[in-house]
């Protein structure tokens, strides 16, 4: 008696499991975005595109190492930069490379604009993150099979000619 109970419950739970699957159909297109801007990544979990995710940590620490990377660049022209102005224009011996003032000012506003170049690209995959897991579940429940068709075919009777147009879903 006690093992036939358990095997009932057995049989109950991975029925219901199974029910609970079916009905979950859809996915929240509002909790997949909120899940992305909390943790990036975590929306695109929820709608179950797993492959999308080292993509997605790809591009951010892709532009958080160029951030960093520019940043350091830019700090080191412009110390030398300065030094430059205040030795009268002098030129300054940078990483075994010897630059003028001038050079220096170029190299400087080239780290910084790429800083900031890379500060956008940090933004814009966070972003696209969040609207990548939005409309993943806005499209969780799109059926495409094999069954959607168009089919356009001749008729004719005996007194008309014409199409046909069929459409299965």
């Amino acid at each position: 008696m006690k093992h036939s109970l358990h095997i009932f419950l057995f049989f109950f739970l991975i029925s219901s499991n199974g029910i609970a699957q079916k009905i979950e159909k859809t996915k929240s297109p509002k909790k997949a975005a909120i899940l992305s801007a909390i943790i990036p990544g975590a929306g695109q979990i929820y709608t179950k595109r797993y492959w999308k995710i080292p993509i997605i940590y790809g591009g951010l620490i892709t532009s958080a190492y160029y951030i960093n990377d520019n940043n350091e660049k830019y700090k080191m022209y412009k110390d030398a930069a300065l030094v430059s102005i205040d030795n009268n224009n002098s030129n300054q011996i940078v990483n075994g490379t010897t630059y003028s003032y001038s050079d220096l000012k170029t190299l400087k506003d080239h780290y910084l604009r790429n800083r900031e170049l890379s500060c956008f690209s940090l933004v814009g995959v966070y972003i696209l993150n969040i609207v990548d897991a939005s409309v993943n579940a806005h499209l969780f429940s799109f059926d495409v099979s094999d069954d959607i068709s168009l089919d356009i075919r001749p008729t004719s009777t005996f007194t008309s000619a014409g199409l046909s147009l069929t459409v299965n879903f």
